[in-house]
């Protein structure tokens, strides 16, 4: 297995166990397993008019497992898996796992060269992509070379997943053991390559149990799940408790999301639950559909991955009844910090605080406000949120500065400030760092501001994320012109568009004489909010007619 080179920031503790043997850990395909032994006949997948029972999946699982070891793939081998939402997809993830490699799924979204980072990360031996992904493969060969084996996903032929139906005999799942590699999930940093955190067969068994406990404890055979959120991220996550307990997945046959088949296939399925974020869960109760159809089956709607307006929150609550799930969670602890459960929507915030909880920490994890030092504050002091307990991921794969960043005495420390009431809620009340979320998905400006400085007319740049009612914060870069050149935010955004993944682009472009400083010369971003503000910021517009203004501010 590719190495995670953790680094500890303490000493063990004296007098802890030495000598122990390593045990051995639940390979996350014995899920799947069990759940085919159980009820074979029971539907699995979903999709349109392809139904896959437990017995079908899990045998297309076992030969397309059996296929990846002809290919050469090894345990503790990357797969990168770059596809849309689909039966194979899931029938990928379960093959990886029964073979002991490691599974990368990615965001399609991303632009080519994000592609080629990844690769470089993860130096996968295999990659299954779909026709509408193929642009991506070319740079991941550049980058790890032409050998890469490729399978292709809702495809035919000799590499099309499709083709691997039936077992030509019965397949073990790979023994694995406490800390072995079961998921890439990749994250962004503000600089340099991506990071893959890398989550374990043991670490996600938990998350399997945490979700079942914490998210939807009344969860069986006869449930039906909706995916309605990329299975790259955490709708995947979501899956896994499904297969554990035997609920069917249903997956729609629109790519993007589509709120009337979605509000359809909720009536049609009986769907028991979704897991979604802020901005679709919104455009689902918008829509129309949400009021003639019958959503009456739905007990968990399980959000995350952004903060969710309370305006936005009681209106799904009204739409929806007490159905709303939330948790605050990231890669690094795979969702596993706290969980707002239908009972306790509504909770009241303490006095300064006008927005609402995130609820209060995971069964079995432990959440600390710390300042800087690392001491414990009490309730209703700020300081950054750090988390400990088994759903802490080990560490980045071969990062060992991201590593020692990451953990303070054992603690994972999760760059975001917050503070607990005085009954145990959190409330998340802004990041350390500079990362913004736009529609669920995390932004860091550094790579913006990198591609924008690389045209020839600009001479500084800024980008940060200002409020927005529908994205929860869209993007805004502020340009400065080397003197004689010109530029309009029309010619900027498709320079950008060539260069990085279409939601990166920033929304709004605004051109100033210069950029406001600090006493001791630097660009200070809080500032530069502020004048928006001041300007006359509206979510819509942008950042109001009086922008050049600031450039003398």
């Amino acid at each position: 297995m590719n190495a995670i080179n953790t680094k500890m920031t303490s000493a063990p503790t004296p007098g802890s166990p030495v000598g122990i043997p390593a045990h051995r850990a639940v390979n996350l395909a014995h899920f799947l397993t069990q759940t085919a032994r159980r009820i074979p006949d029971a539907d699995a997948v979903i999709h349109g008019q392809t139904c896959w029972s437990w017995r079908d999946l899990d045998e297309r699982v076992t030969a397309l497992a059996a296929q990846m070891i002809e290919r050469g793939v090894k345990p503790g081998q990357c797969v990168l898996l770059d596809a849309p939402n689909h039966p194979e997809f899931v029938q990928a993830m379960y093959a990886t796992w029964r073979i002991g490699a490691v599974l990368a799924p990615v965001n399609t979204r991303l632009h080519e060269s994000d592609f080629a980072s990844i690769a470089e990360v993860c130096k996968p031996v295999l990659m299954i992509a779909h026709s509408s992904t193929a642009s991506h493969v070319g740079a991941v060969k550049a980058a790890v070379g032409p050998g890469l084996e490729t399978l292709w996903l809702e495809s035919s032929g000799p590499d099309a997943i499709s083709t691997y139906v039936r077992p030509a005999g019965p397949l073990q799942d790979r023994g694995v053991w406490e800390g072995d590699a079961a998921w890439y999930f990749f994250t962004s940093g503000t600089s340099g390559p991506p990071k893959a955190a890398v989550l374990s067969h043991d670490q996600l068994g938990f998350v399997v149990t945490n979700h079942l406990a914490d998210l939807m404890p009344t969860t069986t055979e006869t449930d039906r799940s909706l995916v309605v959120a990329p299975l790259s991220h955490g709708a995947g996550v979501h899956l896994l408790p499904q297969v554990a307990r035997g609920a069917a997945t249903v997956i729609p046959l629109s790519f993007s999301l589509n709120p009337a088949e979605v509000w359809e296939l909720i009536e049609t399925e009986r769907v028991v639950n979704m897991f979604t974020v802020p901005t679709i869960l919104k455009r689902l109760v918008d829509d129309e559909s949400s009021s003639t159809r019958d959503h009456s089956s739905l007990r968990y709607v399980v959000y995350a991955g952004a903060p969710m307006p309370s305006r936005d929150q009681q209106h799904a609550r009204a739409v929806l009844g007490e159905v709303l799930v939330q948790y605050y969670g990231l890669a690094e602890a795979t969702g596993n910090i706290t969980v707002l459960p239908p009972h306790h929507h509504g909770h009241p915030s303490p006095p300064g605080i006008e927005f609402s909880t995130c609820g209060f920490p995971r069964t079995g994890m432990q959440v600390s406000i710390q300042d800087e030092q690392g001491n414990e504050l009490p309730p209703l002091e700020h300081g950054e949120i750090c988390v400990a307990g088994p759903g802490v991921f080990p560490g980045y794969l071969n990062n060992p500065k991201a590593n020692e960043a990451a953990f303070r005495d054992g603690w994972l420390r999760t760059g975001d400030i917050g503070t607990f009431d005085e009954e145990g809620f959190l409330y998340i009340t802004g990041r350390s760092s500079d990362m913004f979320i736009s529609g669920g998905s995390n932004i860091h400006p550094r790579d913006i501001e990198e591609k924008i400085l690389s045209h020839p007319a600009v001479q500084e740049t800024l980008v940060l994320g200002m409020p927005h009612s529908t994205w929860g914060e869209v993007g805004v870069a502020v340009c400065v012109l080397h003197p004689g050149s010109s530029t309009s935010e029309e010619e900027m955004r498709q320079y950008l568009s060539e260069r990085m993944a279409r939601y990166k682009v920033p929304r709004h472009i605004v051109f100033w004489d210069e950029l406001p400083r600090s006493g001791n010369g630097k660009i200070v971003r809080r500032t530069v909010r502020q004048l928006f503000l001041e300007l006359g910021w509206d979510p819509q517009l942008g950042p109001g007619t009086g922008e050049k203004k600031a450039a003398t501010l």
